[in-house]
């Protein structure tokens, strides 16, 4: 039997480890890729801490990855479009039975020399973009993406805001302009993140614990406030910072994940100007594809967002990095 290398969570004892595992074989309408590059993700290390926990994964142990790159190696029966040497990126996740799964978290990801993706989940990309930029298009930049667009229902010449500027925030800055959006206020309290958001097309730049904070945003908004939020820190102090500086009807976005109690401390104010708080998670099948044709044609630049490189056998210490934001990254990278 073939074995491949793999990095494994054990979710009860919260313990990633570096395994030999068996080499997948590709079923009916399955695809096996092999792969070139995969994304480290905030949600990784939530997985990890125990803060995510799978609802829908069988067993305790899971490959994690969930953004992955690569090039098809086996074909299963049934898979027709696709042939092998095939450049693909593959979504996040997958619908069965109306139910969503989320790759590296509900099944095997592709922190490994090799993963499983049914064909329906495995998009060509072009020569012209790299594995790495690839890669992180599910879900560093399609999550952004459907939050502006899905979810916070995003309009030209509106004002919106982007609380944490990492790797979610980062593409959203760049995305907001993309639609259109002005102006686009970014706040983050890491002069590093404050100074990437000016670089990827920020109009304003706020550190959180600016004391004039609420009055150079309505300065900039013309006294109106922000139309649209987006909270991906997920920290509990930015969206009462948020909620202050709303605009009449405007709308929170919270796509930074904490496992804490959601509060409007001053609630009167916020039926009053019937505003609004919306969840958001993920993207659509659609948003991949259309950030692979925007990335394509030159509307989109992923260059700047791969902050480094890895051997797949470091994921343990490039995950280490990431928790302790060691030289700012915005997206970490393993390559088997």
């Amino acid at each position: 039997m073939e074995t491949m290398l793999a990095a494994r969570l054990h979710i009860p004892s919260h313990t990633l480890s570096m395994a030999q595992v068996p080499k997948p074989v590709p079923g009916q309408g399955e695809v096996l890729i092999k792969v070139e590059a995969a994304g480290v993700c905030l949600s990784d290390v939530h997985l990890i801490d125990g803060s995510i926990q799978p609802s829908l994964l069988q067993g305790d142990t899971v490959t994690l990855g969930h953004e992955v790159a690569g090039t098809v190696a086996e074909l299963g029966t049934d898979v027709a479009g696709l042939a092998v040497g095939d450049r693909v990126v593959l979504q996040a996740g997958e619908e069965r039975d109306g139910v969503i799964y989320t790759r590296g978290v509900d099944y095997d990801g592709g922190w490994a020399e090799y993963a499983l993706a049914t064909a329906g989940t495995v998009l060509r990309i072009p020569d012209s973009l790299s594995f790495e930029q690839a890669a992180i298009i599910p879900d560093a930049v399609s999550t952004p993406w459907a939050a502006i667009t899905v979810t916070g229902e995003v309009k030209p010449a509106q004002a919106v805001g982007v609380w944490g500027v990492g790797g979610l925030g980062a593409h959203a800055v760049q995305l907001l302009r993309t639609v259109g959006a002005y102006p686009i206020i970014a706040v983050d309290p890491n002069a590093a993140a404050r100074a990437r958001a000016a670089e990827f097309g920020a109009d304003l730049v706020l550190d959180a614990a600016d004391p004039e904070l609420r009055k150079k945003i309505r300065a900039a908004t013309e006294g109106k406030g922000i139309a649209v939020a987006f909270d991906f820190a997920g920290v509990p102090a930015v969206r009462e910072q948020v909620v202050r500086v709303l605009a009449y009807q405007g709308r929170l976005v919270l796509v930074g994940i904490v496992n804490a109690p959601l509060t409007v401390t001053q609630s009167a104010p916020f039926v009053v100007a019937q505003q609004q708080i919306r969840g958001h998670y993920g993207s659509e099948v659609t948003h991949v594809p259309e950030l692979v044709r925007l990335t394509e044609g030159g509307r989109l630049d992923l260059s700047r967002s791969i902050s480094g490189t890895f051997p797949l056998a470091e994921a343990a210490e490039v995950v280490d990095r990431l928790v302790r934001k060691e030289g700012d990254p915005i997206r970490l990278i393993l390559r088997p």
